[in-house]
């Protein structure tokens, strides 16, 4: 087999140890923010009927769908996001479960694009949710618990802006210009790439639909005073939060998704290197599209993918330092290292006893001098080191970090590493 077929698909990643640590610390930052609002995790399959994602996403996502049929002749496809499975799960199971929802999900998408920086085929996103609330408060509250996810990270208002605009304005702004209900996607969809597509691109786009670009930016540049009552109150919660300064409001974020009903928001980095770190807004008339109207539920939430924060994070100095600082090596407790081969059963032994007590504990496997041994204890981050030898039950415990050591006999070296011990 050659090298090249020993590599990942393009827009897939492996996770070697280093790299899950890594993902593993995005996951802890991510699950601890959410806990402390109050939201509990949930999770959908990976793979779904197609029919789900048609009925309901719109813009480019059905084109950059995995897509197939499976050996029972159903169209299937993995999940490209996750807030379609959310509203089938919320509409199956609305009567169980106290209104508001407040979950989140923590898992892989799929999307066939072009792979490049920041954009995958394969991402794990983080999705946080707030179903059955329709007042400007759960926006804010959604909008607070992004920026916290941004802020545990390391990342202060100088890293990042949180950019808030209300669709509702645009749909008004469309038919003040006499647009129909048929033109409204495909103009949402041309204010929506208007900073990434050419001028001229955007100028031929809008001008197929009667309104000229330069009215469309200066309408984004100087938008009219109380434009959006929905963003002045969300505003005024996040102001009494201490979390005004993070936001602002900027009509030229539209979301791609046809779902989207009212205030949406994508956070960027300031020195706009990147594409968005996270975006999402209200959704009100997914439940009741998937359900054929047989249920209503307002909702809002987003979604944050971990390719584009871990580039944000590696180019911001002080979010790169606290997950580094979060991510030294600390695999064990102690290290048993052992100094007479004769000794191994009660080695095992101590191990044993150390691991039933939740100590985590590592150990040779096969036999290596004292000196490999001890090397291999300090790049494992080992906070003791227990030596082993043939003065048991008596044994050296030097503690790594000072390289202080002491001999101990079996029962103090047990209280020591097991403190609750000494009171038994």
């Amino acid at each position: 087999m050659s090298a090249t077929h020993l590599q990942p698909l393009p827009g897939f990643r492996d996770f070697a140890p280093n790299q899950y640590a890594v993902r593993s610390y995005l996951f802890r930052s991510w699950r601890s923010v959410a806990a402390r609002y109050g939201f509990v995790e949930w999770e959908g399959p990976v793979l779904e009927p197609t029919e789900l994602y048609l009925k309901k996403s719109g813009g480019e996502l059905p084109t950059q769908l995995f897509r197939f049929s499976d050996q029972g002749g159903r169209d299937v496809s993995l999940r490209p996001e996750l807030t379609a499975s959310l509203g089938r799960i919320v509409a199956a199971n609305y009567l169980d479960y106290n209104r508001p929802f407040k979950w989140f999900e923590i898992g892989s998408c799929f999307r066939y694009e072009k792979p490049q920086k920041g954009r995958l085929r394969e991402f794990v996103q983080f999705n946080v949710d707030i179903l059955g609330e329709e007042g400007p408060e759960a926006d804010a509250e959604l909008l607070a618990l992004a920026i916290d996810c941004m802020r545990v990270l390391g990342l202060s208002a100088s890293d990042f802006v949180v950019r808030v605009s209300d669709r509702e304005v645009w749909l008004s702004f469309a038919r003040q210009h006499g647009l129909t209900s048929e033109q409204i996607p495909d103009f949402l969809a041309a204010v929506d790439k208007l900073e990434r597509d050419r001028p001229e691109v955007s100028e031929k786009k809008l001008a197929d639909l009667g309104i000229s670009r330069e009215c469309v930016v200066n309408f984004i540049q100087t938008p009219p005073q109380g434009i959006s009552p929905r963003y002045e109150a969300v505003l005024a919660e996040l102001q009494a939060r201490g979390l005004a300064d993070y936001v602002q409001l900027d009509l030229s974020v539209v979301r791609g998704l046809a779902y989207y009903t009212g205030l949406v928001f994508e956070i960027f980095d300031k020195a706009h290197s990147l594409r968005a770190v996270a975006g999402g807004g209200r959704y009100d008339g997914l439940v009741s599209t998937l359900t054929d109207g047989s249920l209503t539920m307002p909702a809002t939430g987003f979604a944050m993918g971990d390719a584009v924060i871990a580039h944000l994070i590696e180019e911001c100095p002080s979010a790169r330092a606290r997950r580094d600082a979060a991510l030294t090596p600390h695999s064990c407790d102690v290290y048993l290292a052992l100094a007479a081969a004769e000794m191994r059963p009660q080695m095992l032994l101590l191990a044993s006893t150390l691991r039933d007590a939740g100590v985590r504990v590592d150990m040779p496997l096969s036999s290596a001098k004292l000196a490999k041994q001890l090397r291999h204890a300090e790049r494992l981050g080992a906070t003791y080191t227990a030596i082993i030898g043939s003065e048991f039950p008596s044994i050296e415990l030097k503690r790594m970090d000072t390289r202080e050591s002491s001999r101990l006999s079996l029962e103090e070296v047990i209280c020591t590493l097991i403190p609750h011990k000494a009171s038994n």
